[in-house]
């Protein structure tokens, strides 16, 4: 049976991070839009935004290595992590705002005060994190970053990662204490349940399964109800595909010039997930490592404090692996499944291109659980494997496109798509991803309503005071900012409470 369920102004595909901020923002712009979302599992926040399946740091570049590059003069080059830095105010900014018009309650149910550090060993990797210590340290953006390179300061720092340490290595960390836990997976669930207030018809256990265009200009997605058997037929004005690894099928479909020339590949992780309280409570931190040569970015080693369900918990990872699925709950077709004849010589330079990557990660694959406890072992060397069980984090799907740099480019961060006419936009790629889910929502408004948004700017900059402004260059504003999200949030390591 087929239906046609009339005519919406938005359809959000996904009920992940992406479309749940979206949506939010848009019902604050305006609010007599009709929007319908679809998304295929039983409940939002199932897929990449789930808790166990991202890393959950609050990327701000307060720790991540792989965001401040050494350039060939030894000097190091911080404009990437000053970009995610200010991008993740944005978000701060945003929930901030929901919060105060307890549109959203209960913030520390979703995020958390938590110290963030750099760690590393050896010679060359200390003099390097002097030299970015140096560099960030004196940036409004990362006022209050510490340096160590005192075993017995450490000891202090992270008590569990310096016991039984034996190695006469030189060792060095930064910390900085306003870095924060995000439970992405807590928050997804907590902005449905706002836009379910807002009249936003949500219906979950929808695949979508086709999108094209229709004559008058609309477009109409083909859509298989799973709990009825049958396909509905929606049509709308504006649609976003914010469906994880299953947006590139998705905007492939949907047949817009800019889909062409653009591949996918799939990236799985694990997580080991420490299962002894005593261990759990040693550690209160976020602390990243140095990526082992030739590793891909999103493979940086780190021990991670997490809250989950208002529980602390401890993790780390991720150790990288390869699955042809675009999605956890995809098919092992979905790889060939997305190669084209427009995009089969980009997929394939690709493929030449990264072999060491592909045997990275078929290697990353094979190891065993005593081998990945070795390697939990460079962070705490009394790791115990009981302590320890595994956990298949999410599936990510890195964009491969032509770019300057040559055919077939593998791309390491998130990508809006959008036809030309703004008609419909699709979110590509991973890291940093969720953290960033507010500046990235941003563009999709300024690429696909162009008309509105001087009538609505006003509006923005209530709900994000620094919109279209550099915190970086304003410090002024960025203490006001600061200060009012972390209180909004309720950021203040006195009033943390957990189990």
């Amino acid at each position: 049976m087929s239906s046609i369920q009339g005519k919406t102004d938005v359809i959000l595909i996904g009920a992940g991070i992406m479309s749940a901020t979206l949506g939010s923002l848009l019902k604050e712009l305006a609010p007599e839009w009709e929007i319908k979302v679809f998304e295929k599992l039983e409940k939002p926040g199932e897929e990449s935004s789930n808790e166990w399946n991202n890393a959950g740091t609050g990327h701000s570049a307060l720790c991540e290595l792989n965001y401040t590059v050494e350039k060939p003069d030894g000097s190091i080059d911080i404009g990437k992590a000053i970009k995610i830095n200010e991008q993740f105010q944005l978000s701060r900014q945003f929930w901030s705002y929901l919060v105060n018009s307890n549109l959203i309650q209960n913030p520390q149910d979703f995020i958390r005060p938590l110290p963030h550090m750099s760690l590393v060993q050896g010679e060359t990797d200390v003099t390097f994190l002097k030299k970015r210590f140096k560099a960030l340290s004196d940036h409004p953006l990362f006022q209050g970053m510490e340096f160590s390179d005192d075993p017995k300061k450490l000891k202090e720092w992270v008590p569990l990662i310096m016991e039984g340490r034996t190695s006469n290595e030189p060792i060095a960390a930064t910390k900085i204490d306003s870095g924060t836990d995000v439970n992405f997976g807590a928050l997804t669930r907590m902005l449905f349940n706002h836009l379910k207030s807002q009249n936003v018809e949500i219906n979950y256990k929808h695949n979508v399964e086709d999108i094209k265009r229709t004559e008058d200009g609309l477009w109409e997605l083909k859509i298989w109800n799973m709990a009825t058997g049958n396909i509905e037929r929606h049509t709308a004005k504006f649609v976003f595909i914010g469906a994880g690894g299953g947006s590139l099928p998705l905007l492939q479909k949907t047949g817009i010039p800019e889909s062409k020339h653009v591949g996918g590949f799939p990236v799985s992780g694990l997580f080991m997930v420490c299962s002894n309280p005593k261990v759990i409570e040693q550690h209160h931190a976020k602390v990243y490592g140095k990526a082992k040569v030739g590793a891909p970015p999103m493979s940086v080693p780190h021990l991670d404090t997490r809250f989950i369900d208002n529980k602390k918990s401890l993790l780390f990872g991720p150790f990288a692996g390869f699955s042809p699925k675009f999605l956890k709950t995809g098919s092992n077709l979905d790889l060939i499944g997305s190669v084209k004849p427009n995009n089969v010589l980009t997929m394939l330079a690709a493929g030449v291109k990264e072999l060491s990557l592909t045997k990275y990660l078929i290697q990353q694959v094979m190891l065993s659980k005593e081998q990945r406890m070795e390697e939990l072992r460079e962070f705490i060397p009394n790791a115990k494997a009981e302590d320890w069980d595994i956990v298949v984090a999410g599936q990510r799907v890195q964009v491969i496109k032509d770019t300057e740099a040559g055919k077939g480019t593998l791309q390491f961060g998130t990508e809006v798509i959008t036809a030309a006419d703004g008609s419909i936009a699709a979110l590509l790629g991973a890291s940093p991803g969720a953290s960033t889910a507010v500046h990235v929502m941003l563009q999709v408004i300024e690429k696909c309503f162009p008309q509105q948004i001087e009538a609505w700017e006003e509006k923005i900059v209530e709900m994000i005071p620094s919109y279209g402004v550099s915190l970086a260059d304003n410090p002024v504003l960025l203490e006001k900012v600061h200060a009012s999200t972390a209180k909004a949030l309720d950021l203040t390591e006195k009033e943390l409470v957990y189990h």
